[in-house]
This record gives structure tokens, sequence and C-alpha cells, in this order.
């Protein structure tokens, strides 16, 4: 039987977002994906919330690790993923790769970030499995 997926408590979600906002209101659109992701973990730290950017992710396929391992942008308290782009806008490749980052990673939700808007809330899609 699988193990119960690790969820967020909607405290630390909703103070989540509103870290992302300070970083979107700072910077504004048009940056790199990377430099949100030092951004954000910046403030992270600044509001005491741990986290750990770029980590790496395995793939097991029939009990063989493949040794290709995919790289998670964010993960918040070792209990919500942080996918962030710097794209036009956000299409189901998008949707597709953060859902199958939280399966691999045992998480129940996590958001994908686009800082490519002009307010980020146009760039948000909260996505849970």
């Amino acid at each position: 039987m699988d193990k119960p997926l690790i969820d967020a408590s909607d405290e630390l979600i909703e103070k989540i977002l509103g870290v992302a906002i300070i970083v979107h209101r700072e910077l504004g659109p048009g940056l790199l994906e990377s430099i949100y992701e030092k951004a954000l973990m910046i403030e992270l730290t600044n509001f005491g919330i741990s986290a750990h950017s770029q980590v790496p992710v395995s793939v097991i396929y029939k009990g063989h690790d493949l040794g290709i391992g995919l790289i998670a942008d964010i993960i918040v308290e070792q209990q919500l993923l942080l996918e962030l782009k710097a794209v036009e806008s956000l299409n189901e490749v998008h949707l597709a790769q953060t859902m199958t980052y939280l399966k691999l990673l045992g998480l129940k939700r996590g958001f994908l970030l686009n800082f490519n808007t002009k307010q980020l809330k146009d760039g948000m899609k909260r996505v849970s499995i």
C-alpha cells in the first residue's frame, strides 16, 4: 500500500503565497526564474520558514533508481512544492511536470508560480494530487 501523501497547512500556504507576492512586487516580471528562486529563498528565511532549493528528486522505475534525477525548485517545510516559471504563460506541460514532482516527492500540494505576469495572482496555479 502506498504511504499517505504529506500535506501542508492552509496557514503555511497563506504565508508562502504572501512571501511570493512580496518578491514579485519588489522585482516585477521579466527576470530569469533563478533570480526569483534566490529572492524567494531570502524572503522565506527572513520569515523563519524552512525551505530548500534545487532539491534532487529520484526517479524509481520498477524498483530501480534510474540515476537520472529531476530537480525541484523549492520545497517548503518538507511539505509544499513551489515550481517556479518565468514564461509567457503556463501550459499543460508545466502542470503535468508539477504533478509528477508531487508524486515522486510524496507531497499532496504544490504551487506553480509564473513570475512573468503583471500581477503574481494571475500566474499562480494551485496543484493537488
